[in-house]
């Protein structure tokens, strides 16, 4: 499977192309090429040295040509560049792409970290990027929940419950396969991706708690 990530450059970005090496495709994507396969051959070295040999790849290149060739694509971007990073790249996505989208719309203010769709009446993250989608019922909402520090650790051992909202089983199932191939990680399912703010929700959540009780990169875990 080709697994495209734009915003790959970054930790998160960094963090999926460690763990989903082993089996798949990954092609990390930039606005510059040469930065993009400048970090696919930085996280392909770190890759070999935490697991040996890989049965999958890491490869670099510009946002557009990761769009058109991958079978999945994240979109690792902020909530404020939504606009204009999707209106000129999800129209060039396959037919059958599943888009995963783990991007939260919240601001840090003097009480904390607040989550936009309440405070300022903005609209959640899925709502904004399926507005962009040629088939909307490919996206899929996830990973809004796992500590960023954490995933790009290749020798971390996670445990944590990952939730999953999307409108088509294909793509969710093809998520949920993703998701359960990174030990420790368990995907459960809230819903329709009508129902996204709630795991969208969950990331100012779990800051404030971390911040206010002085805990270390916390997780969900649904027992």
């Amino acid at each position: 499977m080709k697994i495209g990530i734009i915003g790959g450059t970054g930790g998160m970005g960094k963090g999926f192309a460690l763990r989903w090496c082993k089996n798949h495709q990954v092609i990390i994507g930039s606005r510059d090429a040469q930065r993009a396969s400048d970090a696919a051959k930085e996280y392909l070295d770190a890759a070999k040295q935490a697991y040996g040999n890989i049965n999958g790849t890491i490869s670099g290149t510009d946002n557009n040509s990761v769009a058109s060739q991958s079978d999945v694509l994240i979109l690792s971007i902020p909530y404020e560049n939504i606009d204009s990073v999707c209106s000129g790249l999800l129209d060039k996505v396959k037919d059958t792409c599943t888009v995963i989208s783990p991007i939260v719309p919240m601001t840090k203010t003097d009480i904390g970290f607040e989550f936009l769709p309440l405070k300022e009446g903005k609209p959640f993250s899925h709502q904004s990027v399926q507005k962009h989608m040629k088939n909307k019922n490919k996206l899929v909402s996830a990973f809004h929940v796992i500590s960023e520090k954490k995933l790009v650790d290749p020798n971390y051992k996670l445990d944590y419950d990952i939730f999953v909202c999307g409108d088509d089983k294909e793509s969710v199932d093809t998520v949920n396969g993703l998701i359960s191939e990174i030990s420790g990680l368990r995907p459960i399912f809230l819903g329709s991706g009508s129902l996204a703010y709630m795991a969208e929700i969950a990331t100012p959540l779990l800051l404030n708690v971390m911040i206010k009780n002085k805990m270390k990169n916390p997780g969900i875990k649904i027992l």
